[in-house]
């Protein structure tokens, strides 16, 4: 039996000496790279930390102390200690166990994750907590060097050395964003002061300094900055956090397991919060991982050749979609079948705005591109490639980046700043405050809109949309395909005020690239005629609705769709002009149903109803993501299926309503016709 599959939990690896510790962080890495190569998921910064996971949890007692992993996606050898080898094969799969913590998983989890930057304020507040309570539990935070930049980050350290309460600090340094002075001073002092002689003769020396009647609190000062220069002349890195209030040691070689249990074992008797620097490199023990730091960090990896295992793609699959039809605005367009038999794979909708707008700011000098520490995720790696002096990214900072392209637009520049729409909520008050009540021509890239997939509950992107609705000044777009996706990137920067624009994750259609051509804000457009059941769908949701008109006008019905373009501004004159007279309204999109795209159409026909009695009593049912939930990892085409939003389920609410109504076809069955 392996030395992984006989622990019962982390206790146990109290009993395990030195060899068989180094011969269980082999183990562990090994069934990461075996599991990740069939399921994905971030496999970098996992392998980065097992020798820092194993040292931790040999000297805690979890789930009594509390280890807060700061992201939580390298979280994986944490699973593995903590009771969930035997649901390690199901990682990321609906059902399964997730890849961030969860505590619905387990007792071990702290927290449920996914963005970074919080775990230095749960820490703090489990440690206040702890303190209130009398309680002894040590409390320890695992941070990357990237996610210690963002602005929570920076403020919770600036509290947590304010209140000088008990807390290690664990700073997982493996991108090199922080450049230690690393040399034989910097490892002296810190053995130093990690010693109790360095801690006690500290505080004595200043108490009886303090108590002389002739020296008192100036040789006090005095001590105190002598002793901080030495501290700031041998370890650079540590200025800061000294500064902060913050004992610093480091850096400590990451994948040295004698040296980090020794160093975490004496940093954790020390009193008042301490941080101690990690230098670790990622994807540690799989080459792959280690020459490609980029592209096998994220969920999804790069083509893995891992003898006996089937390996996971660099996209994920997602289901086929219903293809787009032909319409008067010069979109081209494919069938199903040309669609799913296209021989080279479909672009995503991310890779196809890059380009465009690369394309862009070809035309114009203005443009400029912002990302939050994602420029590959986002595709503005294409951009910086092109224009570098015009690219910013201001690592994990979301609301800076919102509010510094409102800085650039009130500049004169035509600024376009790309974030996931998950990690977009966390600059909600930017976009309120700065970019909408300065009413800037700022676009914002919302990628990854509606069903992300794997990532689950923290990063499925179902709440902007709704949250942006509210907003004055703002125009919010989704196109039904890729090359609408142009348009309206074209649209973006051809007006003058704040623009959203929702796109998802998935691959696009294949769609031959057609002239992409401005559309006037605001205008939808007819993609089928109908009289008694009207779509109106917001995003390539609508494609899918296409399919279930099809269903339905094969069995007789009178079924018209809307390709709404625009969830802000409403098209009105259109949707109202189709809805008069409709014996059922649908709306459909990927976002929480509460507030959203469908609730716009509702109220604007209820609006209209005062004064159009054929719009007076028209039904409305809204399809989308269900509220008052969040929705847990799988793919996405599971996902859709559970929540029924895939075609059969779209097609199943439909049809629901249509009975609850009591309704019927006014025309015979197309069937019965041709018979």
């Amino acid at each position: 039996m392996s030395i992984l599959a006989s622990l019962s939990g982390p206790r146990d690896l109290r009993s395990l000496d030195e060899a068989q510790l180094e011969t269980l962080c082999e183990e562990i890495r090994h069934t990461i790279v075996q599991t990740v190569a069939v399921t994905g998921g971030h496999l970098g910064s996992s392998l980065g930390v097992v020798e820092l996971t194993v040292a931790l949890h040999r000297l805690l007692d979890s789930p009594r102390d509390r280890i807060v992993w700061d992201t939580g996606h390298q979280a994986y050898p944490h699973k593995l200690l903590t009771g969930r080898l035997g649901r390690f094969g199901t990682l990321r799969q609906l059902g399964g166990i997730g890849g961030f913590p969860r505590r619905s998983e387990s007792d071990h989890d702290v927290m449920d994750g996914g963005h970074a930057g919080t775990a230095l304020s749960i820490a703090q507040g489990l440690a206040a907590a702890r303190d209130l309570r009398g309680s002894h539990e040590r409390i320890v935070a695992v941070v990357g060097d990237a996610a210690l930049m963002s602005g929570l980050a920076l403020e919770a350290l600036n509290d947590i050395g304010h209140r000088q309460m008990n807390l290690l600090i664990v700073l997982n340094d493996n991108e090199m964003s922080i450049s230690p002075t690393v040399g034989a001073l910097s490892n002296y002092l810190s053995a130093i002061k990690l010693s109790e002689a360095w801690q006690t003769t500290k505080a004595g020396y200043d108490a009886v300094l303090e108590r002389l009647p002739v020296v008192g609190s100036g040789a006090v000062e005095l001590s105190r900055r002598v002793r901080k220069s030495v501290v700031n002349f041998a370890q650079q890195p540590g200025h800061l956090f000294e500064d902060l209030g913050i004992t610093y040691i480091g850096v400590v070689p990451g994948h040295d397991l004698t040296a980090l249990t020794s160093t975490f074992r004496r940093a954790l008797r020390l009193e008042g919060p301490v941080l101690v620097h990690v230098r670790t490199h990622k994807g540690h023990g799989y080459q792959p991982a280690e020459l490609d730091q980029v592209g096998f960090h994220g969920a999804a990896l790069p083509p893995m050749d891992v003898p006996g295992v089937t390996t996971a793609t660099a996209e994920p699959a997602s289901e086929p979609a219903p293809a787009p039809r032909t319409n008067g605005d010069g979109d081209a367009t494919l069938s199903v079948a040309q669609a799913v038999a296209a021989a080279r794979k479909p672009r995503s909708y991310t890779a196809v705005m890059a380009e465009e707008l690369v394309a862009i700011a070809g035309a114009d000098r203005r443009v400029v591109a912002i990302t939050a520490g994602m420029p590959t995720g986002t595709g503005l790696n294409r951009f910086q490639a092109a224009y570098p002096e015009r690219f910013f990214d201001v690592g994990i900072a979301e609301p800076h980046a919102v509010t510094l392209a409102t800085g650039l637009a009130l500049g004169g520049l035509r600024p376009f700043v790309a974030v996931y729409s998950t990690f977009l909520q966390r600059a909600f008050d930017q976009t309120v405050h700065d970019v909408c009540q300065n009413d800037q021509p700022v676009v914002i890239g919302v990628d990854r809109a509606g069903l992300v997939g794997e990532d689950g509950t923290s990063h499925q992107g179902m709440f902007t949309l709704p949250a942006q609705r509210q907003l004055p000044n703002l125009v919010i777009a989704s196109p039904r395909d890729e090359q609408e996706l142009r348009r309206l990137l074209r649209t973006a920067f051809a007006q003058d005020h704040p623009f959203a624009l929702h796109y998802p994750r998935d691959p696009g259609f294949d769609l031959p690239e057609a002239p992409a051509t401005a559309i006037p804000v605001g205008e939808g457009e007819v993609l089928r005629d109908g009289e008694e059941i009207l779509f109106v769908g917001f995003g390539p949701i609508v494609m899918r609705a296409m399919a279930v008109a099809d269903a339905l006008a094969a069995e007789g019905w009178s079924v018209g769709v809307i390709n709404a373009r625009f969830a802000r501004p409403l098209d009105e004159g259109l949707i109202h002009s189709r809805a008069r007279g409709a014996r059922l309204v649908v709306t459909f999109e990927e976002s929480v149903a509460a507030g959203g795209f469908g609730s716009a159409v509702l109220e604007s026909i209820a609006r209209a109803g005062i004064a159009d009695a054929r719009l007076r009593g028209v039904p409305v049912r809204i399809v989308g993501i269900p509220e008052g939930r969040f929705v847990d990892h799988g793919a996405v085409a599971d996902l859709r299926e559970t929540l029924r939003l895939d075609v059969p389920g779209l097609e199943a609410q439909v049809r629901e309503a249509i009975e609850a109504l009591g309704l019927s076809p006014s025309r015979p069955l197309l069937r019965a016709r041709s018979a």
